[in-house]
């Protein structure tokens, strides 16, 4: 697993985030499916880091993915951590007995969502399946479900930000939904197996997470605008760059869901995970990006709204998109503290060296 400065040091920030709950993974088993994607590669890495810094009893992590989207390079084989090349979406067995179960399988990016639509439900419904399948045969201290804010779709304006009893505004069948709906359906068979199984889960849902590690094709905004920027290109903004998001440092978030997984409250269990500060539109986001990376060359674009029209965005895009924190603040004690320019910056400077070994 890559290790530069910048990834080094947000490991050092998610352990001492965590340092008052992570003895709980001494000697323990975890079963993370997902984990060569952006999101799973700090969790793997963070289960590294820990093993190598922290755990006097290293835990052993049994990592699955089908490399659909995932990078193989996220994932080293140690003494500790397994790779197994695995598509959740099919039936498998794992022999070794489990203590946390890990979902965090999906195909997040719209680039791979849209070019894997059937793949994108399977893995939502019957990966999800699957593995709870799994859960039910150990006696699993938790089973963390990765959900998305992308449940919520568009909110009306008097549910932002956004709490967890907010029903969503989704559309079943528009070009999101078999994103939207396997993570819609990938939480009601969680809280089903909970209810009937009595299987301990809890359901996590990023808002907008960015951070090295990203695939620089991933098609989300600050990827997007940054290598964009980087190549002195254009950086296209459509509906006029006045839909508005909160964005979440992979290190914060990183954080976030490990106080979720190693939570074992009795209180409610689905968590927003992100930041609710600021809420900036994408015209500051790309402002902010130009500051950043410095290239004369590259300038805004705006996407007129009959060619966004024509690549769905303006009738999908959701206007704002702001987590409610109080919950995962109260019971997590999460409190995401990296600011935008911080993170932007530490992404220029990753992806600004990716970039450069690929010449």
């Amino acid at each position: 697993m890559e290790r530069n400065d910048i990834i080094k040091k947000d490991l050092k920030y998610v352990s001492e985030q965590i340092s008052d709950i992570s003895s709980k993974l001494e000697g323990k088993t975890i079963l993370l499916a997902g984990g060569a994607g952006f999101l799973g590669k700090y969790l793997v890495s963070t289960f590294d880091y820990l093993n190598e810094n922290s755990l006097t009893n290293p835990c052993k992590v049994i990592v699955l993915d089908n490399l659909l989207s995932g990078l193989r390079e996220n994932v080293s084989d140690n003494g500790n951590i397994k790779f197994i090349p695995q598509d959740i979406s099919k039936k498998f067995q794992i022999d070794e007995k489990l203590d946390y179960i890990i979902h965090a399988a999906s195909l997040a990016s719209p680039i791979f969502y849209n070019k894997y639509k059937l793949e994108t439900i399977d893995v939502g419904y019957l990966g999800t399946r699957n593995l709870l399948e799994i859960a039910k045969e150990n006696s699993l201290e938790n089973y963390l479900h990765f959900s998305s804010s992308e449940i919520y779709g568009n909110p009306l304006p008097e549910f932002i930000p956004t709490k967890e009893d907010y029903l969503g505004n989704v559309s079943c069948n528009g070009p999101r939904s078999c994103y939207d709906e396997s993570k819609r359906v990938g939480e009601a068979l969680t809280a089903t197996y909970k209810e009937v199984h009595n299987i301990p889960t809890t359901i996590v849902r990023p808002f907008n997470t960015y951070g090295p590690g990203m695939r620089l094709d991933d098609g989300r905004v600050i990827a997007n605008f940054v290598v964009s920027a980087l190549k002195g290109e254009e950086i296209s903004i459509y509906r006029g760059g006045t839909q508005t998001r909160t964005f979440c440092y992979i290190g914060d978030a990183t954080a976030g869901y490990f106080k979720a997984l190693l939570y074992q409250g009795d209180d409610e269990r689905v968590f927003n995970i992100g930041n609710d500060k600021p809420e900036v539109t994408m015209n500051r986001v790309a402002e902010l990006v130009l500051e950043l990376v410095g290239n004369k060359d590259a300038k805004i674009n705006y996407i007129d709204k009959k060619e966004a029209m024509a690549i769905y965005h303006d009738k999908v895009d959701p206007d704002r998109r702001c987590p409610d924190l109080t919950r995962a603040r109260k019971i997590l004690n999460y409190n995401p503290e990296i600011t935008l320019e911080e993170g932007v910056k530490n992404f220029v400077d990753w992806a600004k060296g990716k970039l450069e070994k690929r010449l």
